[in-house]
């Protein structure tokens, strides 16, 4: 079964910084791609990043380029997202997803085609 696990959120203060991990199991790590969202209530789904594992080729959205950061530790089949100057608008939970195609990174919400629970990251002002 393919599992996603997202966790390392909490409370922050503005400015602080954050590692979400995902951690995958049920499927290839090194074949797929995987995405980070986040949601706050009353918003949208919103991509923040993606990584395609096989050449750590990363994509970071315009809304926290500069601040977030995605990699993977393939030996772990551990995704990471490094958060840093962390402001209020991130408040949001924060899950992770898995693309199953070439080309997922690409597309409108990463064509993932799994999801795990997320974890809740509060930033305080």
């Amino acid at each position: 079964d393919v599992q996603l696990q997202a966790s390392g959120g909490g409370l922050v203060q503005a400015g602080g910084s954050l590692r979400l991990s995902c951690a995958a199991s049920g499927f290839t790590f090194e074949d797929y791609e995987i995405g980070w969202f986040r949601q706050a209530p009353g918003k949208e789904r919103e991509g923040v990043a993606c990584i395609i594992i096989n050449d750590d080729t990363t994509y970071v959205e315009d809304s926290v380029k500069g601040r977030f950061t995605i990699s993977s530790d393939n030996a772990k089949n551990t995704v990471y997202l490094q958060m840093n100057s962390l402001k209020p608008e991130d408040t949001a939970v924060y899950y992770c997803g898995v693309g199953l195609i070439q080309g997922s990174c690409l597309l409108g919400d990463y064509g993932m085609d799994y999801w795990g629970k997320g974890t809740l990251v509060t930033v305080s002002s």
